[in-house]
């Protein structure tokens, strides 16, 4: 005799899911195929604060998370008021849809306090890549362990950070640019698409995604490739702009820059959405403080990191970090591997002296294989699928 039992069916799920800026936004996108992937015989409902990228992956926005990617506190203080309409209305609605889980990602100083009353509510809480609680702000750690059900990390150095600080409830899962940072495209190839010439020295300018980063710090970038290709004149540069920004906001300065010096006529191109070619193609690069200092030591390109906030942000916020590096190269290196030019030191002078090093061969070596032991460091891929496998764990 033989039976036939029914299937068992797993339940369907819900899930809320806030994110506040882009790299969290695209994160996000990346869990939540993950997670589809790791059930895929399971119905999700995915719905939250999103961008894009978690809209395209089929998460319903019930916040727009583009209208709350704003930085500087003049801003944050002006923006206040929308805000308080998305916190209730997150709330509100979860309260209401009752989620069998919330992931909140990065963005601390709206998620911390979102986990708190989401928690306070009766649900379950998980904070997808930690807060950087051990550079500035460490009090904010009784929010995470009091409120926080699973915290999943993405550097290597945090579990055991958050261990000595008495939080034991938290997954490395490795970091997910590991596998999406790569470029299969040769210097030769890059070059020939963009008029540049293989065999000389190619130097990448990354000045940042955000406006007010990027109008302060590409000008110096121009300033700086001035005065390095009065000593070397074989060098040429690549503007790599990110995709929230115009390809003209960075031509018009381009163009100042040739008019100032004859010799940069020619020597600078400009890309959008090719970040990874044309660090992969570069002999050395000067980026802005950022997710881009992760990309580009994953890349392996020997780099500079710059920064210039404005000088009553600098001036509030330096002395609450708590961390002698701002690069998290640095952080992850427990030494200062990559030099940092940040207010003051961001000068055209310090940057092209820096360039100048890097270009040599020797330097130039040391340094790509220093920064490939940083990258073993971040693991070799499978974060999202490991932080989905975390998250169904407890859910």
């Amino acid at each position: 005799m033989s039976y036939n039992f029914p299937a068992i069916m797993k339940k369907d799920r819900k899930i809320m899911i806030v994110a506040g800026e882009v790299s969290g936004d695209s994160h996000g996108a990346k869990l939540v195929d993950a997670i589809r992937n790791a059930e895929p015989d399971c119905k999700f409902e995915f719905f939250g604060a999103a961008s894009h990228s978690l809209r395209a992956a089929g998460v319903e926005a019930i916040v727009n998370a583009d209208d709350l990617a704003i930085t500087g506190l003049p801003e944050i203080a002006r923006a206040l008021p929308m805000f308080w309409k998305a916190f209730n209305l997150l709330k509100r609605t979860a309260v209401e849809r009752k989620p069998d889980a919330v992931i909140l990602i990065d963005f601390p100083d709206f998620n911390l306090k979102l986990a708190k009353s989401l928690k306070k509510a009766g649900l379950k809480v998980i904070y997808y890549i930690s807060p950087q609680l051990w550079a500035w702000r460490k009090y904010r750690i009784s929010t995470i362990r009091k409120y926080v059900d699973l915290l999943i990390t993405i550097l290597p150095f945090e579990k055991k950070w958050y261990a000595d600080h008495g939080v034991l409830n938290v997954e490395y899962v490795g970091n997910p640019l590991v596998r999406e940072v790569h470029s299969n495209v040769s210097k030769i190839d890059f070059c020939t698409k963009h008029n540049l010439e293989p065999a000389k020295p190619l130097v990448a300018l990354l000045p940042g995604s955000r406006h007010k980063e990027f109008v302060k710090i590409l000008p110096v970038f121009l300033d700086a490739s001035r005065l390095l290709i009065e000593d070397q004149p074989d060098c040429n540069f690549i503007v790599a702009m990110a995709s929230t920004r115009k390809i003209e906001e960075a031509s018009d300065e381009v163009t100042k820059a040739e008019m100032r010096c004859e010799k940069l006529r020619g020597k600078i191109a400009i890309v959008k959405n090719e970040t990874y070619d044309a660090l992969n193609a570069a002999d050395a690069a000067a980026v802005a403080s950022g997710t881009a200092t992760l990309e580009t030591t994953i890349i392996g390109t020997p780099f500079t990191i710059v920064y210039r906030a404005s000088g009553f942000n600098y001036k509030l916020l330096r002395p609450l970090i708590e961390v002698e590096h701002f690069g998290l190269v640095n952080l992850i290196a427990e030494e200062r591997l990559v030099n940092e030019f940040i207010q003051e030191d961001m000068t055209p002078e310090n940057i092209s002296n820096e360039l100048k090093r890097l270009l040599d061969h020797g330097e130039n070596r040391i340094m790509r294989d220093k920064l490939r032991e940083i990258s073993d460091k971040l693991g070799h891929g499978g974060a999202s699928k490991r932080a989905a496998e975390a998250i169904l764990k407890i859910i």
